[in-house]
């Protein structure tokens, strides 16, 4: 029987262990205890911070793994390089692990190679000189996290410091980056490489809290976006992921297009996207199991993907913002479309991340399925 390793065991993690059990493979999972909802899943599960790179890779020798991986998480992919990389198994080169996983070295990557990205600029805690030519407004937001934590939008030099704080609290590494913001429509790429060749696997189209925090509401597959920009917005990600030097597995790419048909690059994640867009959306909408993809590239047995359907599918998330998404589903067995639905918190918040948010239904249609909620 192959071993795999999975870093993280919390919720975001659940579907690839799932999967992996489904595929006859011995789990071995590693993450702190609290949250570890895979724990009583995986074959094995250790008691580990996912940052103890050199225990987790100590153990992965003893129990001679075969492949290693994770999704929906940044943190955890430093971790899985660096084990893979001692231990001669395939993932992305270690020395490029910072870039995909620090948003302002990402930045950096993508101005050297000439990858369209707003203007920018590091702070550690204080206000640098060089955004005073910047144009207002600004997304203030730190290098090290995902789920829209400690990101906000300012209009004045008044509120650049508090923001730059808020960002720097929630990092890791007490660092933010200042951004001029790109107005427009935000899309997602979710993609496969293998051996440095990329496979674009689908295009998301999202809805989010909008201003100041930016937390996402909706995801809905395919992307409307067609023709020319379709194809112009695969090229541009597919140098991306050349230029951050992701040659092996998934890849979330979040662009920004402008209403002049601007395209400019905003992050990419070197692993699958959260909020089910990896985990079920793929599936649902194109037919391609993506999670068995990320364990086949794992372990190096891999089949170029196959578009076997076309349908719609996406979710929506339950807040303060989006009431009406509780009634749906309460009732969700009325409406054929939807697959999956949970509150997962009675509790309605104003969202500042997405860790806020108390539920959420997936859907499967011939359309992008709408509720009339005025």
């Amino acid at each position: 029987m192959k071993k795999i390793a999975v870093i993280g065991a919390s919720y975001l993690q659940l579907p690839l262990v799932k999967k992996a059990k489904e595929m006859g493979l011995e789990v071995h999972c590693f993450a702190w205890e609290e949250g570890a909802v895979c724990k009583t899943i995986a074959d094995y599960f250790y008691p580990l911070s996912i940052l103890e790179k050199e225990a987790i890779l100590t153990i992965c020798q003893d129990v001679q793994i075969d492949a290693i991986t994770t999704i929906a998480s940044d943190t955890t992919v430093l971790t899985v390089n660096y084990v893979a990389e001692k231990m001669g198994l395939v993932s992305n080169e270690d020395a490029y692990s910072a870039i995909t996983t620090n948003k302002y070295l990402m930045r950096q990557c993508f101005t050297e190679n000439g990858i369209p990205s707003p203007r920018y600029a590091q702070s550690r805690g204080e206000v640098p000189a060089s955004i005073n030519s910047f144009e207002y407004p600004l997304i203030v937001k730190p290098t090290d996290r995902s789920g829209s934590r400690g990101v906000e939008k300012v209009y004045a030099p008044g509120d650049v410091q508090q923001a730059i704080t808020n960002a720097c609290a929630e990092s890791f590494q007490k660092e933010a980056i200042i951004e001029e913001y790109i107005g427009g429509r935000e899309i997602s790429v979710e993609s496969l490489s293998y051996q440095g060749e990329h496979h674009i696997l689908q295009l998301t189209d999202k809805v989010t809290t909008g201003e100041p925090h930016f937390v996402e509401l909706e995801h809905h597959q395919p992307s409307t976006i067609t023709g020319d920009l379709r194809d112009k917005v695969q090229e541009v990600v597919c140098r991306a992921l050349t230029a951050l030097h992701i040659k092996y597995g998934a890849a979330h790419s979040e662009l920004k297009i402008t209403d002049e048909g601007t395209i400019k690059v905003i992050e990419i994640g070197a692993r699958m996207g959260g909020d089910f867009i990896g985990s079920d959306l793929v599936r649902l909408s194109t037919g391609y199991d993506f999670l068995e993809g990320v364990i086949q590239v794992a372990l190096g047995h891999f089949t170029p993907p196959r578009q076997t359907i076309h349908r719609h599918a996406g979710v929506y998330f339950l807040s303060q913002e989006t009431a009406w998404v509780k009634p749906i589903i309460e009732n969700h067995n009325a409406y054929p479309e939807i697959v999956e639905a949970a509150i997962t918190d009675t509790v309605l918040r104003p969202l500042t991340s997405s860790g806020e948010r108390s539920g959420y239904f997936i859907y499967q249609a011939d359309q992008t399925f709408q509720v009339n909620h005025t």
